[in-house]
């Protein structure tokens, strides 16, 4: 085998692996989102403990597709795709503070009640 070939195998096992997360983080999100719609429906509860476990998996599906996204920086070309790359990653990243925060607040509420 020569190198090209290695080469070119490695971007397309990256590539493929890159595709399963980002599918992977979509089903999750789309699952919590389906999910947590039907409860919302079914119930007629504040919706405090639906909201937290809907960030929650909204964490876990965006943490899959960054996973994809990082992948996907081995494979990258030229600067224009990195910096494309980076700028995803860093919404991702925002977004992900984002919702542990919204978390956090939601738990130290549920806290702050129960006293």
């Amino acid at each position: 085998m020569n190198i090209h070939a290695i080469e070119t195998l490695l971007t397309t096992v990256l590539t493929l692996a890159s595709h399963m997360l980002e599918v992977f983080g979509a089903f999750i999100i789309v699952f919590a989102g389906t999910r947590t719609f039907i409860h919302f429906l079914t119930t007629s509860r504040d919706g405090r403990e639906a909201r937290l476990s809907f960030a929650r998996y909204l964490v876990f599906g965006l943490e899959f597709k960054l996973a994809g996204e990082i992948l996907r920086t081995v494979v990258v070309r030229s600067m224009a795709e990195v910096l494309i790359l980076a700028s995803i990653i860093a919404l991702r990243f925002v977004l992900n503070l984002i919702l542990h925060w919204e978390i956090h607040q939601e738990q130290q509420d549920e806290k702050n009640e129960k006293q």
